[in-house]
């Protein structure tokens, strides 16, 4: 029997609610330890206590992220609409994304870069592009640059800003695929890529990943292209 559609956000709120009570115990008792001048710790001990710290740290970050999604899937969360260019803000991440520099892994943003003005979330969509471009670098060898295309297109009398993100020698193939899923269960990821997609989808865009071919092109699960509306 297929539960009733509402049923999901309502799940995620009851599990944010559940996991918060034993996190906060977990982190109070681990601070105390950390404090706790009468019975000074060891070494070993605190080094232990900082790892589990950091696991911590973790699991509320994930907890956080759970509770968006919930937010944003049952409607609790209304996306602000303040001014942007989305070429603009793209860049700005873009610049502050160090992922994967220690293989030689490198990210650079070409193309058009302005005349992508609209209104959105705008916290929100930096978070999303962060979390896109850290989920592909990652996952890249090195030494290998990736490029975002920035560029504008018209479909159906609409005007979108389309983000290519590839590496650099298959931007054009990337794009000029058919269509195929994002693939968003990344290893070490979290739930930032459920969020990006549903804060894309959210502001009336869509995001993909070229559909596999049958050569061995470099496109496919390591690229992926993002098309926003825009004036």
């Amino acid at each position: 029997m297929k539960p009733p559609a509402d049923s999901y956000p309502q799940l995620l709120s009851l599990a944010v609610h559940e996991f918060r009570t034993p996190a906060s115990v977990v982190g109070g008792y681990l601070h105390m330890l950390q404090r706790d001048t009468e019975s000074p710790l060891s070494e070993r001990q605190r080094k232990m206590i900082d790892e589990a710290e950091k696991s911590y740290v973790r699991l509320v970050s994930l907890i956080a992220e759970l509770s968006e999604l919930s937010k944003l899937d049952s409607g609790q969360i209304t996306l602000r609409r303040q001014p942007l260019d989305v070429f603009a803000l793209v860049a700005e991440v873009a610049e502050l994304v160090h992922e994967a520099r220690e293989r030689a892994v490198r990210l650079e943003v070409r193309g058009q870069k302005d005349g992508a003005g609209t209104t959105g979330d705008i916290p929100r969509l930096r978070t999303a592009f962060d979390a896109i471009f850290r989920a592909i670098l990652r996952e890249k060898a090195g030494p290998v640059t990736v490029v975002v295309d920035r560029r504008v297109e018209r479909r159906e009398g609409s005007n979108l800003a389309v983000l290519v993100v590839a590496e650099e020698a298959s931007v054009q193939a990337s794009y000029e695929r058919e269509r195929g899923p994002f693939d968003e269960k990344r290893g070490g990821m979290g739930l930032a890529l459920p969020l990006a997609r549903r804060v894309i989808e959210g502001h009336g865009g869509q995001i993909w990943s070229p559909a596999a071919g049958p050569d061995n092109e470099p496109v496919g699960r390591g690229s992926v292209i993002v098309a926003l509306p825009i004036s």
